[in-house]
């Protein structure tokens, strides 16, 4: 008996031990904070506000009575509107973790970057607070594959900054005729929420584009800094804005081009053709590419819906084959404004939008016509622009020569 004894005790404390091994190899709950609470204290529901949703019929499924739920709503509504609440919208319930699962908080996010704090510990507290946001500057140096959105998407960066540079360089660089291998350096911003959270590209410190053989730099800078305009301009401090847009379409395919004598594809004879034509998907807007005034808007056989624009004294403009016109004779438009949609009414084979092009009352070739620039940096900026450009040019061309130069040698 007493060997018997002794075996069953040396199971006992083999198995003891090996619970305790067991017990020490449990990795502790790690501790989480959000939104200023230790998340471990509290039973955490998440969800989103459902369509029929209301602030007050959340608590309410948390037995909280209507009564309770009116004073709520007026001690908190001086911070905390209720009827901000939208569907799709994320919110957050802190429960306590006893049998009771009282409702301890309440955070309702309207938007990534902030969000609101209805606190229900000790008194009822409504906050609103502003998330963190870390500011990270980058430099990317490329070759153009494909078009700018999807040469920038490889580098992994927002297609918003696709758009950003093209507005700048809306002036002086046709994006439909940049082409495979033309090179690029650009210096931007990006937002991050909570050190961690993308949010997106804040700005553009500076750029430069190969085109035509030509390297156009780009760097923004604040004339006046009382009115806080940004203006971009080149290395040397002239204006990329000019008077004209390049073309009346953000993105432009030319199928033919201002001639003496062409055939024209409808009526099957030659003849000539004073405007450029642009193809482009129905539906697409067409731009005004300068500011002025609506002189005509109609319709004719040939021309298909159109409108024409006077600029000044010297220049007016033409879009014709408009799906819809979209402004009245005599409105005042700003350049860039969206003034009809691409169509093939009139004379036409297809959607396009045929742009065509007055100089002091005679009909010109746009593309060929060397069109003024917008109002030059004024001269008592000047010196500043150049000691706040020229750290940033340095730095544009280092990384190009870098990059460039480990180009060649993969080659």
């Amino acid at each position: 008996m007493k060997r018997i004894a002794l075996f069953l005790i040396a199971i006992l404390t083999l198995i003891s031990c090996n619970n305790s091994k067991k017990d020490n190899n449990v990795k502790p709950e790690p501790i989480v904070f959000e939104f200023g609470y230790r998340l471990n204290d509290y039973i955490v529901v998440r969800d989103t506000i459902q369509d029929g949703d209301t602030f007050g019929s959340i608590l309410s499924k948390q037995n909280i009575g209507d009564k309770q739920i009116f004073d709520i709503v007026e001690k908190v509504k001086d911070t905390f509107d209720v009827r901000i609440v939208r569907i799709e919208k994320p919110y957050m319930m802190l429960l306590s973790k006893d049998k009771s699962k009282k409702l301890k908080a309440f955070i309702y996010q309207p938007d990534r970057l902030s969000y609101y704090i209805i606190d229900f510990k000790d008194s009822i507290v409504a906050r609103k607070k502003i998330k963190p946001v870390t500011i990270r500057r980058r430099t990317i140096a490329g070759q153009l594959n494909g078009s700018l959105s999807e040469t920038l998407e490889k580098e992994k960066v927002e297609g918003a900054l696709a758009t950003k540079v093209s507005k700048i360089y809306a002036w002086s660089i046709d994006f439909f005729k940049l082409q495979k291998g033309d090179k690029f350096v650009i210096t931007f911003t990006e937002r991050f929420i909570n050190d961690s959270i993308y949010d997106g590209v804040d700005s553009l410190e500076a750029a430069f584009f190969e085109y035509k053989g030509k390297m156009i730099y780009a760097f923004p800078f604040v004339q006046n800094q009382q009115s806080n305009k940004i203006e971009y301009f080149d290395e040397e401090g002239k204006a990329l804005k000019n008077f004209f847009l390049k073309a009346p379409l953000k993105f432009v395919n030319i199928t033919s081009r201002y001639a003496k004598n062409r055939f024209h594809p409808v009526q099957m004879i030659w003849k000539a053709h004073k405007g450029t034509d642009y193809a482009a998907p129905h539906g697409s807007p067409i731009m005004t590419t300068a500011n002025g005034v609506v002189e005509q808007t109609g319709y004719s056989a040939g021309n298909g819906n159109f409108v024409k624009v006077k600029h000044d004294r010297t220049y007016s403009t033409q879009y014709l084959h408009m799906s819809k016109i979209l402004v009245k004779r005599g409105q005042r438009v700003t350049q860039g404004q969206t003034i009809g949609k691409v169509g093939s009414t009139g004379l036409a084979t297809g959607p396009h939008v045929c742009y065509r092009f007055w100089k002091n009352g005679l009909q010109v070739d746009a593309l060929k016509l060397k069109l003024p620039n917008s109002s030059p940096m004024n001269p008592a900026y000047k010196s500043r622009f150049m000691a706040q450009m020229l750290p940033l040019k340095r730095e544009l061309d280092s990384v190009a020569a870098i990059k460039y130069k480990k180009t060649i040698q993969r080659k």
